[in-house]
């Protein structure tokens, strides 16, 4: 099948991870795939290209951009893709657009978010329209579909769930050696209880409540520590946010970096404070490390987090909870191995990448997405059983 995915670029994020690792295991299932960035391609390109991918770019500039659309055009046409799969508002109308009076092709179109964080309002009226000519609409929670649906950005007929998986192969279970050599090359001295976050350092991701209550768990618990892995445009504001605590002793900012998997598998617990999500990468990493996560209460957080038998949810934009949460971790070492255990035994039975392109490609030719997310909405927290990797 020849797909051809658009994304706004493939700088390094969830959902671009998410857009790479789905295209390499299309192509590596015999797929011709291409992935058109809508502004500029950015790092993880290269992961794209190494995976047999291709990768073009169409290089649009602010604002409206006929060239750009001119550019996707041409690569619809002499492609001659049977699925278009765009990636949120944007990429979507201008697929959709480009891709007029060209027949042959299904239209799929993903978001990987809620749609509230502060969303333009000439994009959404925008991608509403553009959903006149889109046979399937995806969104990567239930959380996330019904808020679509109920506003009315996707048709309810036309809409479905696929949850994001990772390579479930790339992540070992937390290891007590490689926390101890972690410890160490971070300088962290006695540390009893290891926390660590990766994402960008964002508003959406709202890393100032982090902070804030990792300065009440390390006054509870003077032998925790935290890393933070991840950049972007908060990162000066995090790091004087922990000066002003005076944390600097216990708290790793490590940028991005390449080693997630070994990273995970050092720490003692995951922590994610975000006040908007979709369907969480980090956390189905996480649970795939053995790591019991504390997650706040947003998006679809709690379809992967079982409170209280994988991790703990809080309320959002509550440092004092995510605090308390993380302080009845810090000290309960059998509490962390039990939830961490339970949250790999979830991921293996229901995050894997496998699964997630399973379900694209049911979509792809035109069949139902499995039936199994729509019995998940009927509860509020994931069923954690003892099978074994989905596939």
């Amino acid at each position: 099948m020849r797909i051809l995915h658009v994304v706004e670029t493939l700088e390094v994020g969830g959902l671009e991870r998410v857009v790479v690792a789905l295209s390499a295991e299309q192509v590596r299932r015999g797929d011709t795939v291409t992935i058109a960035c809508l502004f500029h391609e950015g790092p993880l390109a290269g992961d794209a290209r190494a995976a047999g991918v291709e990768v073009i770019s169409c290089d649009k500039r602010p604002g409206a951009d006929g060239g750009a659309l001119r550019r996707l055009r041409y690569a619809l046409r002499s492609r001659s893709p049977q699925v278009l799969h765009t990636h949120n508002p944007t990429a979507h109308y201008y697929g959709v657009f480009a891709a007029l009076g060209l027949r042959g092709m299904r239209r799929i179109s993903t978001r990987h978010g809620m749609g509230s964080f502060r969303a333009s309002r000439r994009r959404e009226r925008l991608y509403r329209l553009s959903m006149i000519a889109t046979d399937s609409a995806v969104a990567v929670c239930q959380a996330a579909r019904e808020r679509f649906v109920t506003r009315g950005v996707m048709p309810r007929g036309r809409s479905e769930v696929v949850v994001n998986g990772v390579d479930l192969a790339r992540f070992a279970a937390r290891d007590p050696a490689r926390r101890d050599a972690l410890v160490r090359d971070l300088g962290l001295g006695d540390t009893a209880s290891l926390f660590g976050s990766v994402g960008r350092l964002n508003e959406a991701k709202d890393p100032s409540n982090l902070v804030d209550a990792f300065a009440r768990t390390v006054a509870a618990h003077p032998r925790a520590a935290l890393v933070i892995v991840g950049d972007g445009e908060l990162r000066a504001a995090v790091e004087a946010r922990v000066r002003g605590h005076g944390i600097g002793d216990r708290v790793r900012l490590l940028g991005t970096r390449a080693d997630v998997p070994a990273l995970l598998a050092s720490f003692d617990a995951f922590v994610l404070a975000s006040g908007t999500e979709g369907y969480s990468l980090a956390l189905v990493e996480a649970a795939a490390a053995a790591l019991p996560a504390v997650a706040t209460d947003v998006g679809g957080n709690r379809e992967i987090v079982s409170d209280g038998r994988t991790g703990l949810i809080v309320p959002p934009a509550d440092p004092a909870a995510l605090a308390a949460a993380m302080i009845a971790l810090a000290g309960d070492p059998e509490r962390r191995e039990a939830l961490g255990t339970a949250a790999r035994r979830w991921a293996l039975t229901h995050g894997s990448l496998g699964a997630m392109a399973d379900a694209y490609g049911r979509l792809c030719r035109g069949e139902a997405t499995d039936p199994a997310p729509e019995a998940a909405a009927r509860g509020s927290a994931p069923r954690v059983d003892d099978g074994g990797v989905a596939s």
